[in-house]
């Protein structure tokens, strides 16, 4: 039996070495490469995906074309309201009969919030961004505008809600309204309402209520007893799903359907819009599209 010599084992060594080498370059080569996510297609006329993070533009499909809001405009009421210096969440409203009297020439959605009744503002809130109550929403605009009257204090508030959007940068939107049933000058559009959704969600209070699926409010009866209203429901079917965290639906005759919507998933975070969709389930399907989208963008 011969005994490998030092030469011969240093050249073997140094076989195996070469051949290790190759093996792994051409296993770097055969690798299949990183897929680029895929832009998705939406059955929305208008939507707009966001970076939560840093506000950088994920996805845009008309994001500027101005176009009704439905009651996604009560994201701007509540992001007044939450806005007032030196507010008291737990101030009480009485519920006057003006509020039911609109939603009723309306055909408005309510909360059904009951006339007399002594209600927190924290508890308009909820009722006006769950189950979308126009209700909350015109007692919200008559306790924190200015004027003599319902009629005058509204129209005050609204005035507000334009202020506050060009404070925000919203330069396509327009609000004649507090609950988004527009006299005709009721505008805005993906993007404009991505950035006040983004901003919004910065305030505990309103990601509090908006990521809420279910709220019992006790109000206050006018012989001073306690009255347990029927839970208020989230509009928003979406809740929970893959991260998702709000914002706001809206639906309309001309408006059709539309979602404000706000996401995070293992720290990255989205928030869009998709406006004038043509059924709430081409709606689920549009968000959910642009939310897995805006995860891929950012991870």
């Amino acid at each position: 039996m011969k005994t490998a010599t030092k030469g011969t084992r240093v050249r073997r060594a140094a076989a195996v070495v070469v051949t290790t080498g190759a093996m792994l370059t051409t296993g770097a080569l055969t690798a299949a490469p990183a897929q680029a996510a895929t832009t998705p297609s939406i059955t929305a006329k208008g939507g707009f995906l966001m970076n939560s993070a840093n506000g950088k533009t994920l996805y845009a499909k008309s994001a500027d074309t101005k176009r009704l809001t439905a009651s996604t405009t009560k994201i701007m009421t509540a992001k007044v309201v939450l806005s007032q210096p030196n507010l008291n969440l737990d101030s009480k409203v009485t519920i006057k009969k003006a509020y039911s009297d609109y939603i009723v020439s309306q055909g408005a959605s309510s909360a059904r919030l009951i006339v007399g009744d002594k209600v927190t503002v924290r508890q308009l809130l909820y009722g006006m961004m769950l189950p979308s109550g126009c209700d909350a929403a015109m007692a919200l605009a008559d306790k924190f505008g200015s004027g003599s009257t319902v009629a005058a204090r509204t129209k005050n508030f609204i005035g507000k809600m334009n202020t506050m959007a060009k404070s925000l940068g919203m330069t396509n939107t327009h609000f004649d309204s507090f609950d988004g049933i527009s006299n005709g000058s009721n505008y805005s559009t993906p993007k404009d309402l991505t950035k006040l959704a983004r901003n919004a969600m910065k305030t505990s209070t309103f990601r509090s209520v908006v990521k809420t699926k279910s709220y019992t409010a006790k109000t206050t009866t006018k012989t001073g007893s306690t009255r347990t209203m029927a839970a208020w429901k989230n509009t928003n079917t979406l809740l929970g799903w893959n991260g998702t965290l709000g914002v706001k639906t809206g639906s309309g005759t001309s408006a059709k359907y539309c979602l404000v919507f706000s996401a995070t998933k293992n720290g990255e975070s989205v928030v869009g819009a998709v406006l004038t969709s043509s059924s709430a389930a081409n709606r689920t399907t549009d968000v959910k599209k642009l939310i897995n989208y805006g995860y891929s963008k950012i991870s």
